[in-house]
């Protein structure tokens, strides 16, 4: 008997307490129940009194302890009914906070009000800056009042606590989801199937794939990291709630964003458009530790998968189409030489191509990294020295780029062939490789090749330049006499021989070779200097000790035709590819010596 004694105060005590905690509760809950006649306020309870706010919360807290006890005690039924019927009336005035909260600070996250604030108008932007001005915008996602998060959190927090989770959770997916679709919207993400973009004209879809990758960089790096930190914050208090949230929010619109350059890969493998892939590709690998930062839930692995697909289709599609491009290279089987020995089309295709893909030089090694070189790729150790391409990541790109380059001039070896004159034949390989090797120099190609290729083939177009200076103009310097022979007396005869013969071999090389083309200035000026230095000295000595000779015994047409001036003023002409109406003559048939009266001065 004297234990139920001691005990019965105890459990008196601790049922005041509790009843205490619940008129404290249901004083400051009814005072914000808009159905309770002591309601006076319609502004919010988080606006309008910071301190109220932190009490609410507090009673809740206080009124969640009595339930806990009076459901426990079976003698105080009426209690627990009370104390239920307070929890609604508390948890209906906290959803609509919380509703009120993410509403009225829905304009931290909504691009269509911050671009409506901009002082530009719609019809002084291009779309391109109205996405770019949505994405600046985006940056207030992490600034998103810390205050208001706090509040959420509290709220959420309280809620979950209570057993009314369900209620925030839907106010907050209804309200977040919306921002997103809207924010993706405005970035101009489409809804785009597999089967529909093969239907869409390239320059169309080009422009796509343009918007794509400014809207890509903004969604990841403000948009869904924004809405993660967001997310998290204010489900702090449950990791399921918040991992819940995240992933319904912003797997639809990521997965949808991320699918598109998968889709653009399948269908698109010309090597012409092997740029945008690359663009693609570089886009989100660049972001790839974001993109699995962000969706690291397991609920959003498939977000994380398509990325990683999207990847992987797009490597595969650069690869196919650098096989590709190296194929149709070696299928170009054009029979028509170019004119003067000048510049090949797929000379000057090939090159830029393989400059403007060097840009993306770490992207393609790492698309190149794991995947074994094609059999068919077999350089000479003198023609391209690589390390070992397991130790020296870059090194698979650089054996793929020399191979190429080594099939294009193979490719020109053959069409150097198509040539009649073996002068011209060595121009034209004169001028197509020191193309390539201008363009290797003045590339990320360079890096590739090393300073060694580019040592060893500056070597190869000066051993062309020779051979062509000698093919071209060893008859011309054939009909001058050698100094040894200047030196002792020639017979009249013999001398009108040899005039006859420089002015009939010189006429020919120079009206051949009026229309023949040297593409590089530097290179153009070079050649007609080696050759001048060849031909005018030797042609002045002899034209200086016989020309009085032959002039005396000869009044009729004379037969010193040139001038050893005249002589450095044609060369000065040649390599342009047309004669130009300067000293020489307009026409292309014509010769030097039918326009002699600009130049001669006998």
């Amino acid at each position: 008997m004297s234990r139920n004694r001691a005990s019965t105060p105890l459990h008196t005590f601790s049922e005041s307490m509790m009843e205490e905690n619940m008129e404290r509760a249901e004083f400051i809950i009814t005072k914000w129940d808009k159905n309770s006649s002591t309601f006076t306020k319609p502004t919010s309870l988080f606006q309008d009194s910071r301190h109220e706010a932190k009490e609410f919360l507090k009673s809740v807290n206080q009124l969640q302890q009595a339930m806990r006890f009076f459901a426990s005690n079976k003698s105080s039924p009426a209690k627990l009914v009370q104390s239920q019927s307070l929890m609604q009336v508390a948890m209906k005035r906290l959803e609509k906070e919380f509703y009120q909260i993410l509403s009225s600070n829905r304009d931290h996250l909504d691009p269509e009000s911050v671009s409506a604030r901009s002082s530009i108008s719609d019809d002084e932007t291009s779309p391109e800056d109205e996405i770019q001005r949505v994405g600046e915008s985006f940056s207030e996602v992490e600034q998103f009042s810390t205050l208001a998060m706090s509040d959420l959190s509290a709220i959420a927090g309280c809620m979950i606590s209570s057993g009314y989770g369900k209620e925030c959770v839907k106010i907050y997916k209804v309200i977040r989801k919306s921002i997103i679709d809207e924010a993706l919207y405005k970035l101009g993400v489409e809804r785009l199937t597999s089967s529909e973009i093969p239907k869409i004209e390239w320059e169309v879809l080009e422009i796509k794939i343009k918007s794509w990758l400014k809207a890509f960089k903004i969604a990841v790096k403000s948009l869904f990291h924004g809405e993660r930190i967001v997310c998290d914050h204010v489900f702090s208090s449950s990791d399921f709630i918040r991992e819940s949230c995240f992933s319904d929010i912003t797997k639809e619109g990521a997965v949808n964003l991320f699918r598109f350059p998968e889709f653009v890969s399948k269908c698109h493998k010309s090597p012409e458009k092997m740029f945008r892939m690359l663009d693609l590709y570089n886009a989100i690998a660049e972001l790839w530790s974001d993109i699995d930062s962000i969706f690291s839930f397991d609920s959003t692995s498939s977000v994380r998968s398509q990325a990683k697909n999207s990847l992987t289709r797009l490597g595969d599609t650069i690869r196919a189409m650098l096989s590709e491009f190296e194929s149709a290279i070696e299928k170009e089987t054009s029979k028509t030489p170019i004119l003067g020995g000048s510049l090949h089309p797929l000379t000057r295709y090939v090159m830029n191509y393989l400059s403007f893909l060097t840009d993306y030089s770490g992207i393609l090694s790492d698309i190149l990294a794991n995947s074994p070189l094609p059999e068919s790729v077999s350089l000479p150790e003198s023609y391209f020295k690589s390390s070992d391409p397991h130790e020296n990541p870059s090194s698979r790109l650089a054996i793929r780029m020399a191979w190429i380059i080594l099939v294009l001039l193979c490719r020109l070896d053959s069409k150097a062939k198509l040539y009649q004159e073996t002068a011209l034949k060595y121009l034209f390989l004169t001028n197509n490789l020191a193309y390539v090797v201008q363009k290797v120099q003045n590339s990320n190609l360079r890096f590739l090749m090393g300073d060694d290729w580019v040592s060893k083939h500056d070597a190869t177009v000066i051993q062309y330049t020779a051979r062509f200076e000698w093919l071209g103009w060893n008859k011309v310097l054939s009909a001058i006499p050698e100094n040894s022979v200047v030196a002792t007396t020639m017979t009249s005869k013999e001398v009108k021989q040899c005039f006859n013969n420089f002015n009939s071999e010189f006429e020919q090389a120079y009206r051949t070779q009026s229309s023949w083309v040297v593409m590089d200035s530097k290179l153009r000026e070079e050649i007609k200097l080696s050759i001048a230095k060849k031909l005018v000295p030797a042609y002045r000595d002899f034209y200086g000790k016989y020309r009085a000779l032959v002039r005396s015994e000869n009044d009729m047409e004379p037969i010193v035709r040139f001038v050893p001036d005249d002589v450095g003023n044609y060369l000065s002409d040649l390599f342009y590819g047309t004669r130009p109406s300067g000293s020489a003559s307009s026409s292309t048939s014509s010769s030097p010596a039918q326009s002699r009266g600009k130049h001669s001065r006998r």
